[in-house]
């Protein structure tokens, strides 16, 4: 199978550059014009967790690429995920296959878009990165994929899929891949709450008393999970059943959970080696490094109207989104005050942790 990569950043770049790398047939496509000219002159550098590499990538502007395409990764921002469905729907094999393969439920859109469930293949990229400059991502931490078929069992397709993002990193094929959907996007309510400050992850969330509120956000999250009747999995960063906390003995082990998930993002990250850019949240970077609208509204924002058709408490949610909003239209500073903030919110809807 050939394998097109619609958006050439942090997740995708690095897929395609290790596959490249094992021999498989990847072409690179972004609509950044310095990105794929940066490529095309001088291949693409990765530095971070890994080490320094470089790679002698096919890369092209959108306005290049051709059909028939054969297994397609969307990894653009999640808010373009349907301008990017949209755009290679024409351009598919009559057997092509679209990768959801970024943060967000974009999996239903997309199978509208391209006229069927079979059409999709769901994914959760686990490992992260950053795109620093064109031509330059860095590895910011180790993880696994999960991928598994939006509808239907098992099929070929999606083994012989694993075994090429294997050049990568372990591929973990799932049964119920939109419950790990859901699960990442409730553990990302976290995320999203380290964003509101210009600060490393270890002074947001590695604080107990900021990690007490999160923990309450993402309770609320999963809550809104089982009023969908969704069965929410785990994995590697997030147990969900951490955060149904009812005594403060439930508090206690989902704090440990925490710092351990922290942990495990930054073990892969050695004293004295590279200086990594990338600090905090993919959330954090748009704002911070990339001056740009986060993935928020396609994410949490869904999440909300999930919450709302199924008349479900959304309220904490809701107002860390909106604070969220508020950071990238410039009228709310990034800052420790947006944490006094939303733990007083906290507290008036009574749902602190014990």
């Amino acid at each position: 199978m050939t394998i097109t990569i619609i958006g050439a950043g942090a997740i995708g770049g690095l897929a395609g550059a290790w596959m490249t790398r094992a021999g498989h047939t990847v072409t690179l496509v972004d609509s950044w014009a310095p990105h794929i000219e940066a490529m095309k002159a001088n291949g693409l550098r990765v530095d971070g967790v890994r080490g320094p590499h470089q790679f002698d990538v096919t890369a092209l502007h959108p306005g290049e690429l051709t059909g028939p395409l054969d297994v397609v990764l969307i990894a653009t921002k999640s808010q373009h995920a349907e301008a990017a469905g949209r755009f290679v729907a024409p351009l598919l094999a009559p057997d092509g296959v679209v990768v959801s393969f970024q943060n967000g439920f974009n999996e239903p859109m997309l199978a509208d878009v391209l006229g069927g469930a079979h059409r999709v293949i769901g994914s959760i990229p686990n490992y992260g990165g950053a795109l620093v400059d064109p031509g330059h991502i860095e590895f910011v931490h180790e993880g696994p994929i999960q991928l598994g078929e939006f509808a239907g069992p098992r099929t070929p397709r999606i083994a012989a899929l694993a075994q090429q993002l294997s050049a990568l990193t372990e591929v973990q094929i799932s049964d119920n891949i939109w419950g790990q959907i859901w699960a990442k996007e409730v553990y990302a309510a976290q995320v999203v709450f380290s964003a509101l400050v210009d600060a490393r992850i270890r002074d947001t969330l590695g604080v107990e008393r900021y990690a007490r509120i999160a923990g309450a956000v993402v309770k609320e999250a999963l809550e809104i999970a089982d009023a969908c009747g969704i069965a929410v999995e785990a994995f590697d960063f997030f147990d969900p059943a951490n955060y149904r906390v009812v005594t403060a003995a439930d508090t206690r082990k989902l704090l440990d959970n925490i710092a351990h998930a922290i942990w495990l993002l930054k073990k892969d990250q050695k004293p004295g080696g590279h200086v990594f850019k990338k600090q905090g949240s993919g959330i954090w970077w748009d704002i911070v490094y990339r001056k740009r609208a986060s993935e928020v509204r396609s994410s949490s924002g869904k999440l909300i109207d999930y919450a709302k058709a199924a008349g479900a408490d959304h309220r904490l949610n809701a107002k860390l989104s909106d604070m969220i909003y508020e950071i990238e239209a410039g009228t709310r500073p990034l800052g420790y005050p947006n944490y006094d903030e939303l733990e007083a919110f906290v507290r008036a809807c009574g749902k602190e942790l014990p």
